[in-house]
């Protein structure tokens, strides 16, 4: 497990590639998928981050979401004062506050 940084490219950096993925699906408890990150644009710091998640702690769970706030650094501060800006962020904070957790299926290209 990484000890994240106070920066977001920095700690994108500690992490895994997810070049290989076409996609992540988040599912709930009874595997239906809820969410996707694709990977695209804009969204493959995210794509990292969740995959790093998912191989590092199996789930999305309250551990898991607290330190994926912590990675993704300054961004969680954003996240926090503008609600939807940030919906990857804005997940992992509503796990933190009580919401289900979810299971990650890593979509390989």
């Amino acid at each position: 497990m990484i000890a994240p940084t106070a920066s977001f490219k920095d700690n994108l950096q500690l992490l895994p590639s997810a070049d290989t993925l076409t996609r992540i699906e988040l599912c709930d408890a009874q595997g239906a998928v809820v969410d996707t990150i694709e990977n695209q644009p804009g969204k493959q710091g995210s794509l990292v981050v969740y995959q790093y998640l998912a191989q590092t702690f199996g789930t999305i769970d309250a551990q898991a979401a607290a330190h994926g706030i912590e990675v993704f650094a300054e961004h969680t501060a954003d996240a926090k004062n503008r609600p939807g800006a940030h919906p990857n962020i804005d997940r992992l904070l509503d796990i933190l506050e009580g919401s289900s957790p979810l299971t990650v299926k890593l979509i390989e290209a």
